[in-house]
């Protein structure tokens, strides 16, 4: 069974970008065996549940990213505290492709490879990226540009 951590945790800003992360305050090697990348589900303020990961960013620390939309969906920003639970995530990572970008992908053999060795959180975003058109005329143009994207090899929308 996976066992669930719980801190708080002073969300921090990355540079000078509208980029924030909170720092793990735990030994991911003492805790999941592991000195790179874990992957976890996260629980924050007891409201805003998503799927990352905790990345090893040097100076002997695990960083959680925290996106813009998480932020909002707190109503925190840079400066602020908040309450974290989370555990390691051991389900398989998949993305839903729907059939029209699925078509698109099959019709481009180029982009498809490419889109298939990109890691889950850029799948994703594409694929978000296209179901979040209002239109129809501009999921069209975004699945187009999406493929001209890929066989550019960019990874982000």
């Amino acid at each position: 069974m996976n066992h669930t951590i719980i801190f708080s945790a002073e969300i921090q800003q990355h540079q000078d970008i509208n980029a924030a992360f909170i720092n793990f305050p735990f030994d991911t090697n003492e805790l999941f065996g592991k000195k790179g990348q874990v992957k976890v589900k996260v629980l924050l303020d007891d409201k805003v549940e998503y799927r990352s990961s905790l990345a090893n960013m040097g100076g002997g620390c695990h960083r959680l990213g925290l996106t813009q939309v998480i932020r909002k969906e707190l109503g925190k920003t840079f400066g602020e505290i908040v309450d974290v639970k989370l555990w390691e995530d051991k389900e398989e990572r998949v993305v839903t492709v729907p059939d029209d970008v699925q078509e698109l992908l099959n019709q481009n053999e180029k982009a498809k490879e490419f889109y298939n060795k990109m890691s889950y959180t850029h799948r994703k975003e594409y694929i978000r990226w296209i179901e979040d058109a209002k239109k129809e005329e501009t999921r069209e143009r975004r699945k187009i540009k999406m493929i001209e994207m890929l066989l550019e090899g960019k990874k982000g929308v």
